[in-house]
């Protein structure tokens, strides 16, 4: 025999009434089938769902006078319009009245309360207790269509409690032996009983507290021995974590009672803790299933639970916690005054949800729900006075606006590492931890942080933990020019396999180029985000999209600059300070003041995220991870050479034979390889900034001024006043230009702008270098890059390819914000 639990969602329309029918008559059709005499389901039913929220309203608003009648109204017209739908006309009369009675009742009683001006726990129960009574009385008829036997139970009068109204104790003794009095003379009819309410020994109503229906249920269970307990609800089963802040979570096949009582406990809604008590004194397995979704097979709470391959089975949270620390000498080495504290706590009802003190005992932090906060203050301030007055404890504050975070799981236990796996996901995401609590048992870990940081701590650690389910990297993109059109083509090309291959999925959050910008909390689709940009996107504001940004408060959050402005430069270090990494192609922020380099570099070491900018120096070519990782396998690094401009490489590859160098110069702009002024890239300024940056990161804390660079263009050339002037004295100037070529080429050379690094010094200088040089054989407009090492001494280590170009240069960004997703 079976004990079916439904909630109030299971309860709270004429659609998911009809699937409550059709789960019971499946379940009967199993039962009756059996060739004994069959044992029929108990059903237990709570209120229709918001019934039981509505009812409190309304008896909070009438000891305010305020008023109640509209909501009663809408109360009882949402039972009527369940009748007249389900109901034959000949069979709704006797159930409409019984229903009207409820209700003339419940409103006499609201109004004693507004005349009274006064609202007792025993009459809130009293008021409370008509959610589930019409619930039951109503779905019991409504039965009755399918089922002759259908019969409605007053359970009140089965289940006995203490006079603790509101969170009533019950009667156990005198409880199961009503209930098996009952069952034993009703065993022909299938029972519809309404949870959550029992009564006292005067026959008062009474209520079991938050969750009672699924404790009514358990109740039931351990009184007849029922095989199996199933609670029907709308989510299948439990989850991992809660589905309404973390996307990815998943339902689980299977947990024991300990695990699933610490998941409850700390804020998982499906069960209430105490429910599991009688089940699991008795051995009873509760299965959690889905009314809207039959065919999930729920999860199975049992004991001897099997092993999982899960290294914690979920992560559970309450929202709203205050904390109360107690600090001073007068409590080191003073024996009992844990007692004291914690004794005075109880007897005036008040429930510590967790407590942590220190190894010396200094100090003990204690968590409380915030409606107890005010009145414990109060307690421990009259409790202590003497040693308040003597200063052997300071005075006790409450912090407000607190959550906690607790990972729970039996694999847990005496397995390295999750404490640390814990504290690096909260830490890389920049989520503070006030109190760490953690028992013997090792089945759960507890912290307590800020309610703003909830969501993003809980999704961090979901990433964490559950490695074969996707991590999500959020990333919030500026510019939306060749470079990050590219990118969002090349993410949406990928994310498959980044899927399939990586379990790693990207999600733009934030758009924003200098006239538009775009944030969405549910993310930007790639298949349209220009027209979702241009149709839904506000006037750009860099200030207010970074505040946005970091408003919104994601985990495994990345900030990708693909513009060469100065303006977004400026934000680095508050990004960086708010744990949201730094993926730039804008080499501007890394080769202005030494300074202002190495502090992005430290802020992103002390607040654990990655500031990464390989495209400042070659595009897509891993340049600056190489010089990175030949630092730290402790090589060391005696010269660097390089041409990183591919403008300049272009226009010496094809300054050949009879071409002149103005037409060259002329044929690299109009393929796109220059600036609109070719002097922008012919300067030197632009491969200086490389070189820099180069430099930096090979230890040297070099300035812009520090690098030497020998111009290749006549001083008239760059003093033109326009570029149809520059290109004038470029013809002007044919005689310098093919005196450098000629004398190269009588010598078997050619002509190469080289950067140099060597013994702490840059400079960069027109080379003529022949067939030995590793340079010699470079074509088109491709980058090269020579490093000089203790290993890489005879033969120089050098990486070639592409320097420039939307293609490679997206792909490089792209391969930075992969490489934040590895972390």
């Amino acid at each position: 025999m079976n004990i079916l639990k439904f909630g109030g969602t299971s309860v709270g329309s004429v659609q998911s009434i009809t699937a409550l029918i059709d789960i019971v008559k499946q379940a009967q059709a199993k039962n009756s089938g059996s060739t004994e005499e069959p044992e029929y389901p108990v059903i237990i039913l709570s209120a229709m769902g918001g019934v039981t929220n509505a009812l409190l309203s309304m008896a909070e608003n009438a000891v305010n006078a305020e008023p109640f009648s509209e909501d009663l109204k809408k109360i009882e017209e949402k039972h009527f319009e369940v009748i007249r739908t389900l109901l034959p006309a000949a069979a709704q009369n006797p159930v409409l009245t019984r229903l009207k009675i409820y209700f003339n009742e419940l409103e006499d009683i609201l109004q004693s309360v507004l005349n009274l001006r006064e609202l007792s726990a025993q009459t809130k129960d009293l008021i409370l207790s008509y959610g589930e009574r019409c619930s039951a009385f109503m779905v019991s008829h409504i039965a009755r269509q399918q089922f002759a036997n259908a019969a409605f139970v007053d359970a009140a009068e089965l289940v006995k409690t203490d006079s603790n109204f509101g969170q009533a104790r019950v009667n156990t003794e005198l409880t199961n032996l009503l209930i098996k009095d009952y069952y034993e003379g009703n065993r022909q009819n299938l029972l519809f009983v309404p949870g959550f309410i029992a009564s006292n020994e005067d026959g008062r109503i009474t209520t079991l507290g938050r969750g009672g229906s699924d404790y009514t249920a358990a109740i039931w269970a351990a009184a007849l021995d029922a095989e199996e307990i199933e609670i029907w609800t709308d989510v299948d089963g439990m989850l991992t974590a809660d589905p309404r802040m973390v996307k990815k979570a998943f339902s689980l096949a299977e947990l024991s009672y300990t695990e699933a009582m610490e998941l409850s406990y700390f804020g998982a809604k499906v069960i209430y803790p105490p429910t599991m008590i009688p089940a699991f004194m008795k051995r009873i397995p509760i299965v959690i299933k889905n009314t809207f979704n039959t065919a999930f097979p729920g999860t199975y709470i049992r004991h001897g639970a099997h092993s999982s391959a899960l290294p914690i089975k979920g992560i559970s949270s309450i929202d709203e916690i205050s904390i109360l620390n107690l600090s001073g000498s007068g409590m080191v080495g003073k024996a009992g005054f844990s007692g004291r504290l914690f004794s005075l706590l109880s007897r005036e009802q008040i429930n510590v949800v967790l407590i942590t003190q220190s190894s010396s005992e200094h100090s003990i932090t204690f968590a409380v729900k915030p409606a107890d906060s005010l009145k414990a203050l109060s307690l421990i301030n009259k409790e202590f006075e003497l040693e308040l007055q003597a200063r052997k404890l300071e005075y006790p504050e409450v912090e407000n606006g607190m959550s906690i975070l607790a990972i729970v799981g039996e694999n847990m236990k005496r397995t390295p590492g999750m404490a640390g796996r814990l504290f690096n996901a909260l830490g890389r995401n920049g989520v503070n931890i006030r109190a760490i609590a953690q028992g013997s048992s090792e089945y759960n870990i507890s912290v307590i942080l800020s309610k703003t940081d909830l969501a993003k701590a809980v999704n961090a650690v979901h990433d964490a933990f559950y490695e074969d389910h996707k991590k999500t990297l959020h990333i919030f993109c500026l510019g939306t020019g060749n470079i990050g059109k590219t990118l969002f083509a090349q993410l949406q090309y990928q994310m498959p396999f980044l899927r399939k291959n990586n379990d790693l999925e990207v999600q733009v959050m934030g758009i924003s180029n200098t006239r538009t910008m775009l944030l969405n909390k549910d993310g930007i689709s790639l298949e349209n985000w220009s027209e979702e940009l241009e149709n839904n996107g506000e006037p750009a504001d860099l200030s207010v999209f970074i505040k946005q940004m970091k408003a919104m408060n994601l985990p495994n959050c990345v900030f990708v600059d693909n513009t060469a402005s100065q303006n977004p430069i400026q934000f680095y270090q508050d990004i960086l300070q708010s744990s949201i990494s730094v993926v730039t192609c804008n080499k501007i922020g890394n080769s202005a003041d030494y300074e202002q380099y190495a502090a992005f570099k430290q802020a992103a070491r002390k607040y654990g995220v990655d500031f990464y900018y390989e495209t400042n120096v070659g595009a897509g070519l891993p340049i600056i991870k190489t010089l990175k990782d030949l630092m730290l396998s402790g090589d060391r690094v005696a010269s660097i050479e390089a041409i990183l401009s591919g403008t300049i490489s272009y226009i010496f590859n094809n300054y050949k034979g009879d071409r002149l160098f103005h037409e060259v110069v002329k044929e690299a702009q109009d393929k796109g390889y220059t600036e609109p002024d070719p002097r922008d890239d012919l300067n030197g300024k632009d491969f200086m900034r490389k070189m820099l940056i180069l430099a930096r990161d090979a230890g040297y804390a070099l300035e812009a001024e520090d690098v030497s660079i020998e111009s290749m263009l006549p001083a008239a050339c760059l003093a033109a006043a326009t570029v149809e002037d520059f290109y004038q004295e470029l013809e002007n100037n044919t005689a310098y230009f093919e005196a450098l070529k000629n004398t190269a080429a009588a010598a078997n050379k050619v002509l190469r702008y080289i950067g140099k690094l060597e013994e702490g010094k840059v400079s960069i200088t027109l080379q003529m270098v022949d067939d030995s040089h590793p340079f010699y054989m470079l074509s088109g407009s491709d980058n090269i890059i020579s490093f000089t090492t203790d290993r890489y001494k005879d033969r120089p280590l050098v990486i070639k390819g592409p320097g420039a170009g939307a293609e490679v240069t997206a792909a490089g960004v792209f391969a930075d914000i992969i490489n934040v997703g590895k972390k």
